[in-house]
């Protein structure tokens, strides 16, 4: 499964100029399995993953239209205050562990008040060349350039140059040419980014009543929470078993859940509790079950996606939960890369407390813009963590801002 080396953001609201793991091929540290980010509120948490949603929504929805959602309120509210450049991303990633990694950049700019695709570049080195610079795949400017053709062999690698020009500028070149079998590497980002969840749940979206019918993903709102269940009841049952299972050791009395189609074709979720003999349906249960329980289905999609992205998980349940959930992630985002990556944005210490220093990073402003610190980084702690002080304790007594400065 693809995973993301590394990350630059430039430019993005308070996101100024922030560096996540490894953005080039000589230096850095990869990015870990699981990530997660916390810090004081307007440090740039939400912002951060919704960078990882921009990205998502380009490739989608094109970037006026990723601009223009109503949470992001167009280019100019999304660009740092004070800018003029472009908005940057450079993605820094593999597509599976015996691949050579590849960088990806792209840049977004309004300069006639619509924004578009000002620059993108796709370069990987090629087969055997462990030095001097990435061979360019794809590179374009202005809306005119150069894309290279060819499979992955070492014969025919960047053996065919077309020059190509662009018609709409507002589509990222990849959406196009990510469709085409001549160009494996485009293709392959093209489906590893698709691949990108963020979640957004919202209890009472999970709530309502969807039309019947299965669906094989989760939404990034919870909304087809039902079909979702009818999908894994109908193809997966020894899957949702294993999740029921999860389910009740966290939530004591819940017994089972079923997908119910109703008389006008809706679908209804009926959980089963101890020592009630009439069920409850899903506008019964509190925010906590239903969050819970979507994560749990999550976790165990048949088809993962590749990067999972979770604002504040800790919303709404009991913290004695959060521990726990903090470890389902790690299981999740398995050590050996083959699996899901996870990004979580918190404030919940119980949380923290399941973590090792790699996987957490204190986020912060320095003059209005965020500054991203791994507290892998700070000597002090990865002592006092190797002594046996969980890293939501050390956060709690203020011994991470204070690690920052030693």
């Amino acid at each position: 499964m693809p995973q993301l080396l590394g990350i630059r953001i430039r430019n993005f609201r308070s996101l100024r100029d922030v560096t996540l793991g490894k953005i080039s091929f000589d230096q850095g540290v990869d990015l870990p399995p699981l990530m997660a980010f916390i810090g004081p509120n307007g440090s740039g948490k939400s912002s951060l993953l919704d960078a990882f949603g921009f990205v998502s929504d380009c490739l989608k929805d094109g970037v006026e239209a990723a601009c223009d959602k109503p949470h992001r309120g167009g280019f100019l509210n999304l660009r740092t205050r004070g800018v003029k450049e472009a908005i940057h991303f450079d993605l820094y990633y593999r597509q599976d562990t015996k691949s050579r990694p590849i960088t990806y950049q792209f840049a977004v700019n309004a300069p006639k008040a619509t924004p578009i695709i000002v620059s993108e570049t796709l370069r990987q080195r090629r087969k055997g060349n462990t030095r001097g610079q990435p061979y360019p795949f794809l590179k374009i400017s202005n809306g005119k350039g150069e894309v290279w053709a060819g499979e992955s062999t070492e014969e025919e690698e960047g053996s065919e140059k077309r020059a190509i020009k662009l018609t709409d500028r507002s589509r990222l070149a990849i959406t196009t040419l990510g469709q085409f079998s001549d160009h494996p590497r485009i293709n392959s980002l093209r489906e590893y980014l698709e691949s990108w969840y963020l979640s957004y749940f919202i209890p009472d979206a999970a709530r309502r009543l969807p039309a019947s019918g299965a669906q094989p993903h989760l939404d990034r709102t919870g909304e087809n929470l039902g079909n979702y269940v009818q999908y894994l009841q109908a193809r997966h049952p020894d899957r949702f078993k294993i999740i029921l299972d999860r389910v009740a050791q966290r939530i004591p009395g819940i017994q089972k859940i079923v997908a119910v189609p109703t008389l006008d074709n809706r679908v209804l979720l009926k959980f089963n509790e101890s020592g009630y003999q009439d069920p409850f349906y899903q506008h019964n249960m509190s925010d906590g079950t239903l969050k819970i329980f979507a994560y749990m289905l999550l976790l165990e999609d048949p088809q993962p996606s590749s990067f999972i992205g979770i604002e504040e998980p800790e919303n709404g349940l009991y913290h004695k939960l959060l521990h726990r959930l903090a470890r389902e992630f790690q299981s999740h985002a398995s050590e050996s890369g083959e699996r899901t990556q996870v990004l979580v944005t918190t404030h919940s210490p119980h949380f923290v407390d399941a973590l090792r220093p790699e996987q957490l990073w204190l986020l912060r402003k320095l003059n209005g813009a965020t500054e991203a610190v791994c507290t892998s980084t700070m000597p002090l702690i990865t002592e006092m963590v190797r002594e046996g002080i969980p890293l939501g304790s050390l956060w709690y007594s203020n011994h991470l801002d204070e690690g920052i400065e030693a």
